[in-house]
């Protein structure tokens, strides 16, 4: 079980690096086969690259997605029975999901018998979704749809020649075609052309960077000094130092030994962050911070890793890994030697700073900037190499260098706290997206007020968890933290009753999910349908401004906590502009797909969070959230786009600017 921790841990980090490259390794061709008069088959055949696999229709709950055919529509005629399989399976005990599964590799091949009721009318169409994995990662489910008539198959990508085979590309904004008309009941063509050049036009402002990359570095920065003081960090301080002092000739050769071995440990990490910002492209990292599936994983594995902070368990990689990479210190000299050791370390503590590197790469990615899993990697490995080159520059310091003890315990404690309270956050991403309504705001604010409240009972001994030491008298940094801890759990119960919270209004869920609320001053959009807004703005002659927007979105909720419940910014938006919210990861379905091209490629947008995406992306070429655009009723821009800022004045100035140019338009 330890060992399954460890590994999930690093795939985590890998196993959605599919959304980002072009990868398709299973390659899907139908056909259909007349078996009589009024009866015939569809064959569908799945051929595989190598070392993929594809898995089965039926596996057991808890594990990866099951391959699952869906027939969408059926005219004259109707299926008999289910989807049969003809290839054969291979079981295994997969010991990341610890369970029997099964799949196939290089090809599989399935079934579909279906009766003829109407000749003339026999029409079916619909989607296979399935998961490809390899022995390293797995892709995200993947929807490949068919649509067969009078037995001939429809290939769903036009640009491919091949009879049957589909091979799906991944749309590119720059390259993107609009459909034929309008994906919407009202067939507006005008409000979904592309408009860039007009947004160009005035200044196009708001394609920016959600997050700065020094703010990035920082919180990499910060997680790097809380990784020092953990058990499996701290201790290794004045060993490593000691090691190169006594094993060299000359205290310079110890001092260049320590320092490149403090090169060595940011060379690993940042190389970690490297692969990372290499695997996510810009719109891949934007996708996961409101995709729903990956919120729900990554609440799973902050919960497990804030169990094991608390002391249930340690995550730990397999010894073999460690005695490996100990035996090439041993045969290695100089340079390479060092690099090792440093990689050992990296290795050996793994069970500490994995929960914070896990922790560190997922928010870095999530926060739109695309080298931010490189920048926060530096940082994080610059905090943990400083104290090697320095205690190595200065060796009386190791004499005043606090002991292990512990202290170093209540460190890891206080982590698996704040653990669990940020796991929260990415259910919260979840819930809203689908509408479950099982973490409303006021939930999510009774479990955090809960959780700090217990941290501030821990920080004043009275509550003991596994490998605590004895508290005979409380410290005064323990005292102050503790008070910090119960003034934050006191701070959000005005929450309840419908606070803003401002200082984490870019956690907690919206305002609106809240069923009590005594506060009135924030400001709600007047439509979520983008048709039924313009419609109403052209009618009543006032301009628009479209929010896209996010239930995952954390740049969102501070805007509209920090910048919308300002009084001059309030009644503009509510009196002189008509505002359309549109939820990009909105998981409601559509009444029915509807069929669009990207880059040649075709696909269908099933929720209503896809055509808003597509939205977004077609008509603004712009894929991150928030995104506010001015309109008029023809859907005209009246100005620039608008990004993440929330300085107040500059959003005001956005929207009367917008005003004065639907005036100087509307003569």
């Amino acid at each position: 079980m330890k060992k399954l921790f460890g590994l999930l841990v690093l795939l985590f980090v890998f196993c959605f690096h599919g959304t980002s490259q072009i990868q398709d390794p299973v390659h899907w061709s139908y056909k259909v086969n007349d078996t009589g008069k009024d009866t015939k088959e569809i064959l569908f055949t799945a051929k595989l690259d190598n070392g993929w696999h594809l898995y089965g229709l039926d596996l057991p709950e808890g594990g990866p997605v099951a391959t699952q055919f869906t027939f969408e529509k059926v005219e004259g005629g109707k299926l008999d029975g289910k989807v049969r399989p003809d290839s054969k399976l291979i079981t295994h005990f997969d010991k990341q999901f610890e369970m029997n599964l099964s799949w196939y590799e290089q090809s599989a091949t399935f079934t579909q018998k279906v009766i003829v009721t109407n000749p003339d009318k026999f029409s079916i169409s619909g989607y296979v979704k399935y998961m490809a994995c390899n022995d390293q990662s797995c892709l995200p489910p993947t929807d490949f749809n068919f649509t067969i008539g009078n037995t001939k198959a429809k290939a769903a990508t036009p640009e491919k020649k091949t009879e049957h085979v589909q091979v799906v590309d991944t749309p590119k904004v720059a390259a993107m075609a609009l459909p034929a008309k309008s994906p919407s009941d009202s067939g507006t063509v005008d409000l979904w052309k592309p408009v860039v050049e007009q947004l160009h036009a005035y200044g196009n402002k708001g394609i920016t960077e959600n997050t700065s990359v020094w703010l990035i570095f920082l919180y990499g920065f910060l997680g790097g000094l809380l990784a020092l003081m953990t058990p499996c960090v701290w201790p290794m301080i004045p060993m490593t130092v000691s090691f190169f002092l006594k094993h060299s000739q000359n205290r310079k050769k110890a001092i260049s030994g320590a320092i490149t071995y403090g090169v060595a440990i940011i060379v690993i990490y940042l190389s970690l962050g490297l692969i990372i910002t290499g695997l996510f492209g810009a719109s891949a990292l934007n996708d996961l911070s409101t995709n729903a599936i990956f919120n729900l994983l990554f609440f799973a594995l902050l919960v497990v890793f804030a169990i094991s902070f608390l002391g249930a368990f340690e995550i730990i990689l397999p010894s073999s890994w460690t005695n490996k990479v100990d035996s090439e210190v041993d045969k290695t000299t100089g340079l390479l030697s060092i690099f090792f050791m440093a990689f050992t370390l990296s290795l050996v503590s793994f069970s500490c700073t994995g929960p914070i590197i896990g922790t560190l790469l997922v928010q870095a990615a999530t926060m739109g900037n695309y080298f931010g899993p490189a920048v926060g990697m530096f940082g994080f490995a610059l905090a943990l190499a400083i104290p090697f080159a320095l205690f190595a520059l200065f060796p009386s310091w190791l004499q005043r260098m606090p002991k292990s003890g512990g202290w170093l315990n209540t460190v890891k404690v206080i982590l698996g706290f704040l653990e669990l309270a940020l796991a929260f956050k990415f259910f919260s991403v979840a819930d809203l997206a689908y509408g479950w309504h099982l973490l409303d705001r006021e939930t999510f604010l009774v479990i955090w007020i809960v959780i700090f409240a217990l941290l501030g009972i821990y920080l004043l001994g009275k509550l003991k968890l596994p490998h605590d030491s004895e508290v005979p008298h409380v410290s005064v940094p323990r005292l102050f933290m503790a008070i910090v801890s119960f003034s934050f759990a006191v701070y959000m119960i005005p929450g309840l009753w419908g606070a803003p919270l401002k200082s984490i209004s870019a956690f907690a869920p919206p305002l609106s999910t809240q069923d009590f609320n005594l506060y009135k001053n924030e400001v709600h959009a007047k439509f979520d349908d983008y048709e039924a807004g313009m419609t109403y703005a052209k009618a009543n002659n006032k301009p628009v401004m479209i929010d896209f927007s996010g239930f995952g979105c954390v740049n969102c909720r501070k805007m509209e906590a920090a910048v919308w419940i300002d009084p001059k910014v309030k009644q503009i938006l509510e009196n002189d502009y008509v505002l359309i919210t549109l939820f990009v990861d909105d998981k409601r379905p559509l009444p029915e797909p509807i069929t669009v091209n990207e880059n040649g490629t075709e696909r269908k947008l099933r929720t209503i969070g896809d055509k808003w995406s597509y939205l977004q992306r077609v008509r603004f070429e712009a894929n991150a959230q928030p995104f506010y655009v001015l309109l008029n009723g023809k859907g005209e821009p009246i100005g620039p786009s608008y990004a993440y800022d929330e300085d107040v004045n500059r959003f005001v100035l956005f929207l009367e600017n917008g005003l004065a140019e639907f005036r100087k338009k509307s003569k």
